[in-house]
């Protein structure tokens, strides 16, 4: 383990790329402590990523690529204007709401983060708020894009527990709305209190029933996709091709801003960023193999068996590990080498593993807006050209949402447990 787990940092303080560190610090393991085992390194690696279910994560990053190329950002955002503009802070609840919606279509925090503010931050400055207020916003709304389903982290920890993609999606919403709520009167009070602007938002019946047709196209997007998986019509991977073509129909034949050249462009991201995921998912399976060996899991679960904490004791205990470690680990990573050492000691305390899971995401969402690592705060740097510092000042209230809701379901778990036992059973 010494061997392991030193050679880990001295590769990540040279800063070699996460996915590279995981395989060179197994390959100083066998090269070290077992030589004989080092023919069997290519075959870990292969069957880190022999897994139908992982099919399901390239297309739902397509998915999310192909709805952010098809113009709908400017429709949610719209469609949330109509609602919640004429409140003191409206551009603010605005971009709480488009995010709760995005959220529940791209699945991935980054991209909310990037195409929500590329609209809303500069607009936010235009019309009198800091700007540090709207960049730091912006980035702390995103995180529903992982806690709200579909969610990309859900599905990669699902693969790595062999839990249930559907449940863990159900398991998200009640937290995902929690946190939104939350967010949304943070802003509401902020704004009073500090007088940002009102805007002028003209409500008459036949364009709010033309605003909401309009939208309902893309808004039944997230139902579609997660409704599918629930009711048992498709798993999670035909679940995701159903939403690509559905993606691919909205941005193309309805929205008409989905091109060629955007689609091509689409593709390109998503099978970059899927390349990347999978050599990550490759690499720590082999370093995953080296900890079984070790006996780690085990090792982890005796030693909080023996501490004696109850299974909210023990969530509570995970929460402050899991905020910690999302500051210097990315979400990926740290799903794929953390899942299989936590679970087994918070399954032998009785806690169940979806509401783990709905616990390890949310906490690692918080993880990625927070410095050195974070990579909503990175892409908000670029699209606002704000220091991180200054960004993550301005998101440090609205992410105190999200840690008291990871508090709520941590104290009661029914908060989560709840809807995927009323709708797929105990």
């Amino acid at each position: 383990m010494l061997v392991l787990l030193v050679s880990l940092g001295f590769f990540l303080l040279l800063g070699v790329p996460i996915a590279y560190s995981l395989g060179l610090s197994a390959l100083s393991y066998f090269l070290i402590v077992q030589p004989e085992l080092l023919q069997m390194l290519p075959q870990g690696l292969f069957a880190g990523m022999d897994s139908y279910t992982l099919i399901a994560l390239p297309l739902f990053i397509l998915m999310g690529q192909l709805m952010n190329e098809g113009g709908i950002t400017r429709r949610l955002i719209d469609f949330c204007m109509m609602f919640a503009g004429r409140f003191h802070g409206g551009l603010g609840l605005v971009n709480v709401g488009a995010s709760m919606l995005f959220g529940g279509i791209s699945g991935s925090s980054t991209s909310d983060t990037a195409s929500i503010g590329s609209v809303l931050i500069p607009e936010m400055k235009r019309r009198g708020y800091p700007q540090g207020f709207a960049a730091g916003l912006t980035v702390a709304s995103s995180t529903m894009g992982m806690i709200i389903p579909p969610s990309i982290p859900m599905v990669l920890f699902a693969v790595t527990a062999q839990e249930s993609v559907g449940r863990l999606f159900l398991g998200g919403m009640t937290p995902g709305i929690i946190v939104g709520g939350l967010q949304l009167l943070l802003v509401y009070g902020i704004a009073r209190k500090r007088g940002y602007p009102q805007e002028a938002v003209s409500i008459q019946f036949r364009g709010v029933v033309k605003r909401v047709l309009s939208s309902a196209v893309v808004l039944v997007m997230p139902v579609f996709v997660v409704g599918t998986v629930v009711l048992g019509i498709a798993t999670a991977t035909e679940s995701a091709g159903l939403g690509v073509v559905y993606a691919i129909a909205i941005g193309g034949f309805f929205i008409h801003h989905l091109t060629m050249s955007a689609f091509f462009e689409a593709l390109r991201t998503a099978a970059v960023t899927s390349a990347k995921i999978m050599m990550i998912i490759a690499f720590s399976q082999v370093f995953i193999w080296v900890l079984a060996l070790e006996r780690a899991p085990q090792a982890l679960t005796g030693f909080l068996q023996g501490v004696g904490l109850g299974p909210t004791g023990l969530l509570l205990l995970l929460v402050a590990v899991v905020l910690t470690i999302g500051t210097f680990v990315d979400v990926s990573p740290a799903i794929l080498l953390l899942t299989p050492v936590f679970l087994p000691a918070v399954m032998a305390a009785g806690v169940s593993p979806i509401l783990f899971g709905v616990v390890f995401v949310s906490g690692l969402a918080v993880g990625a807006c927070t410095p050195p690592v974070g990579n909503c705060l990175n892409v908000c740097a670029v699209v606002s050209g704000l220091r991180i510092g200054e960004i993550f000042w301005g998101a440090l209230p609205f992410l105190g949402a999200n840690v008291l809701m990871l508090v709520l379901i941590s104290l009661f778990p029914s908060l989560v447990l709840w809807l995927p036992n009323v709708l797929m059973g105990p």
